[in-house]
């Protein structure tokens, strides 16, 4: 994926492909090979962007979803999309929502999977222990239904997360301020295409929520993924292509 990063001003982000924008958001512990299977399947068809969200790098004052939103917003513009998609995973998913309240007729389509805005469950409000790596291994593996994918190189990204005092700031600065700008009462005024791609077993966003976004959002339409955890584009990543491609063709987007 590295060979497609590019940096331009302030925005680092991958881009592979043509055709219509499609900005994939990342979660709070989501490196960018999280996306790594929907890049190659959907750059066949669309252009996509993945941008670097600045988690640990702005100002902790600021630091929140709506900054990370008007930091998307600046991409946008910086690209001078009239309108792009946009699919978002847990914190990259609340990014998107806020960023659609400010500029609604900008979101072509939106594809939120696991998303935060109604329920955080995901954050504690510390970080015990986080010097015992097995403990944090075992956090990384609640992420998925099968813990297998909580592989050494994505509990030693946590580790050296958890283990950077300036990270930890910024992560609880996330986390209030995701709790903040809970999106009940916005959803309603989200009139785009919505696809909600959700796992039968997160814990994290439960599949209430999913249940709920779907009541709330005027357009969405809600599709389940078996055995699987928070990260469905990791953890059945053929899977969700297949949800996702078929919804993008039923909407000719």
């Amino acid at each position: 994926m590295e060979e497609f990063l590019k940096t331009e001003g302030e925005f680092q982000f991958i881009d592979k492909g043509s055709g219509e924008p499609l900005i994939l958001l990342h979660g709070l512990f989501g490196a960018l090979s999280n996306f790594r299977e929907v890049l190659d399947e959907f750059s066949k068809t669309h252009r996509v962007l993945i941008p670097m969200l600045p988690l640990y790098t702005m100002p902790v004052l600021t630091t929140g979803v709506k900054s990370l939103a008007e930091y998307l917003h600046r991409f946008v513009e910086h690209h001078k999309f009239n309108q792009v998609m946009l699919l978002g995973n847990s914190l990259g998913g609340h990014v998107a929502l806020v960023y659609t309240k400010m500029h609604v007729n900008k979101v072509r389509a939106m594809i939120l999977t696991a998303s935060s805005g109604l329920y955080e469950n995901a954050f504690g409000s510390s970080f015990p222990r986080r010097e015992d790596k097995e403990f944090i291994r075992q956090k990384v593996a609640v992420t998925f239904y099968d813990p297998k994918h909580a592989n050494d190189a994505l509990v030693d990204e946590c580790f050296e997360v958890v283990n950077d005092r300036n990270r930890v700031l910024r992560i609880l600065a996330l986390a209030k301020s995701a709790i903040r700008h809970n999106m009940a009462n916005d959803l309603k005024n989200m009139d785009v295409p919505a696809c909600l791609i959700w796992g039968k077993n997160d814990t994290i966003t439960p599949p209430e929520v999913a249940t709920e976004f779907q009541q709330l959002l005027p357009q969405a339409q809600l599709y389940w993924i078996d055995e699987c955890g928070h990260a469905p584009m990791m953890e059945h990543p053929e899977t969700f292509n297949q949800i996702l491609r078929s919804w993008l063709t039923e909407k000719s987007l």
